[in-house]
């Protein structure tokens, strides 16, 4: 008999084109994805041992601390957009460039944060490891950080699910991305493909924003929003 027709040979310019799209489109999404998560953990593993610096229950010493409230805070009065520029000029177009910069602008924030957070702990569990005989660091090590890493963990899954939009952006300037993605076809008028694109980004985000809500909920209990 007839042998049956390959039907992988008939498969139109316009279909593979639309799977080669989309296949890109989720790609670069990913590359987003990665870009809010690897910046948001970087600034939040820096500013964590720094936060305590700049805390008046850890360092008494007032121009110490203000040495280091002064430079978190010139840190986060640069806007990512600034130090995306800053870092593709050092290490080149891509998500790499994004990422730092994203880590950049929240190391100041999230020093800020946690600094605050440390200030407003409850003082009882650290008087009472003092009180049984535990030094300055035993008193840090548990009564501050037990007390105040729910709220920390709290306003890092906030700094993730706002830097997903923000790395979008950082992409329009060639710091890799669905932004960068975007901007390319924006720039030849693939107006079908910037909607499906911004569709799946509003997706993506309302997607991160319920997860990181009920995260939020079980960490520090139901007031969290």
């Amino acid at each position: 008999g007839a042998e049956a027709p390959d039907t992988t040979a008939l498969k139109s310019p316009v279909q593979t084109r639309s799977s080669w799209t989309a296949l890109r489109s989720a790609h670069a999404l990913g590359e987003t994805l990665g870009i809010a998560f690897l910046g948001t953990l970087t600034a939040a593993v820096f500013a964590f041992p720094v936060a305590f610096l700049a805390a008046r229950n850890v360092v008494p010493n007032p121009f110490a601390r203000f040495a280091v409230r002064r430079g978190l805070d010139v840190m986060r009065s640069v806007d990512v957009l600034i130090w995306a520029l800053i870092w593709i000029n050092v290490v080149g177009l891509g998500p790499f460039a994004g990422a730092l910069a994203i880590a950049c602008s929240d190391f100041g924030a999230l020093g800020k944060l946690f600094s605050e957070a440390i200030e407003t702990c409850d003082k009882r569990a650290g008087e009472g490891v003092v009180a049984s005989g535990g030094s300055r660091l035993h008193r840090i090590r548990f009564g501050l950080i037990p007390g105040v890493l729910p709220v920390l963990a709290s306003q890092v899954l906030y700094f993730f699910e706002s830097n997903t939009r923000s790395a979008t952006i950082i992409g329009i300037v060639g710091a890799g991305g669905i932004g960068q993605y975007l901007t390319e076809l924006i720039r030849v008028l693939e107006l079908q493909q910037v909607a499906f694109l911004v569709l799946m980004i509003l997706v993506t985000v309302a997607a991160i924003d319920w997860v990181s809500t009920r995260l939020r909920r079980a960490i520090i209990g139901p007031a969290a929003r």
